[in-house]
């Protein structure tokens, strides 16, 4: 599997949720709403999830196993880092300045 893009779709200085983020996979499938949240112990992704009669949060989509999860969450923050700096040096960050695409390892 690939990632062959990552979107950052909205980027915020304040509060905990950091970005909203799109990847395509395989040039085949788009996975919206992940969003890049700054958590006690550092920044870290969350799936795309709605909320159930009960009030719990569930993942709609996410990956199956930590592994794939941790690759996901490197890449996407290595997207989202580029994305900041660009940001502070007044520059648009374009496709070409990402490695796409990236294999993703699956176990």
């Amino acid at each position: 599997m690939k990632i062959t893009d990552v979107r950052i779709r909205k980027i915020a200085r304040d509060g905990k949720m950091k970005a909203i983020v799109s990847i395509t996979l395989d040039e085949e499938f788009v996975v919206h709403d992940i969003k890049v949240i700054e958590g006690e112990k550092g920044v870290f992704i969350a799936m795309p999830s709605r909320r159930t009669a009960t009030g719990e949060y569930k993942d709609i989509a996410h990956p199956i196993n930590s592994e794939t999860r941790e690759q996901i969450q490197d890449y996407i923050l290595e997207a989202y880092y580029a994305a900041l700096k660009a940001e502070d040096e007044g520059v648009a960050l374009d496709d070409t300045e990402m490695p796409w695409p990236k294999e993703v390892e699956t176990i």
